[in-house]
């Protein structure tokens, strides 16, 4: 049975609100809110998934024909419910991000993460960090956003990426990030924290500048304590 809904969807609302969100493998998504989502329980649940289809698969090898059908059909069964549970994860946090954007009346500004991967590849790796990068789902997460987001009148705008993560979102200093933390290398600004949290204002604060005219002048390097003061109350307004 075939079954076609139509509905008319608001048009975007005009705002100079913006949550930024940073995409990234140990943490999924962070907001410039300050909400997070960790990626440990995705990543416990693929690494076993992996070890379970290399059991199955070294049985299928050296096994009789009974052994390797059963073990096909097991594979199947086992690759489904990995993409059913990474689409329900992704699910959950699309629309928290879209209520709470809907809330605040913002638009959303997400990293252009297109070519990631073929960019990573080209760097050496393991095998299983190699294996994790390329099952990152980050584009699918992007989707559920993006049609969420034309469902209640929210515009999703693509950044570019390039030094997001590494850029001091108080004073657009070039700063250190170690992991997860992130020191600013300015003196006059100094600011310390999470580096996903960091990355997730910067990225807002490149979409604020784009989403208002004269907004690249809010990109402009402050050289003095007071400017750095004003563009960080700029960004806590927004």
């Amino acid at each position: 049975m075939h079954i076609q809904v139509k509905k008319d969807v608001p048009s975007p609302f005009k705002t100079s609100h913006v949550m930024g969100v940073d995409f990234g493998r140990r943490d999924i998504a962070v907001t410039s809110t300050g909400k997070s989502w960790s990626g440990k329980e995705i990543q416990d649940k693929r690494d076993k998934f992996n070890r379970v289809r290399a059991s199955l698969q070294k049985k299928a090898t050296l096994g009789t024909r009974s052994t390797r059908r059963r073990a096909r059909n097991i594979l199947k069964r086992l690759s489904g419910r990995e993409r059913r549970y990474q689409a329900w994860l992704n699910h959950n946090i699309s629309k928290a991000i879209i209520n709470e954007a809907k809330q605040s009346q913002s638009l959303i500004a997400i990293e252009d993460l297109t070519g990631i991967r073929a960019r990573t590849n080209q760097k050496p790796r393991n095998k299983t960090e190699r294996r994790r990068s390329n099952s990152w789902a980050f584009y699918q997460l992007r989707q559920f956003l993006e049609y969420k987001g034309i469902k209640e009148g929210i515009e999703i705008l693509a950044v570019n990426p390039a030094y997001t993560s590494q850029t001091c979102h108080g004073c657009l200093h070039i700063g250190l990030r170690n992991n997860k933390s992130f020191k600013c290398s300015n003196k006059a600004c100094g600011w310390i924290g999470d580096a996903d949290n960091n990355g997730s204002l910067m990225i807002a604060l490149v979409g604020l500048s784009v989403n208002q005219p004269r907004g690249s002048e809010l990109l402009a390097c402050p050289i003095d304590s007071r400017a750095t003061e004003s563009l960080r109350c700029t960004l806590a307004s927004a």
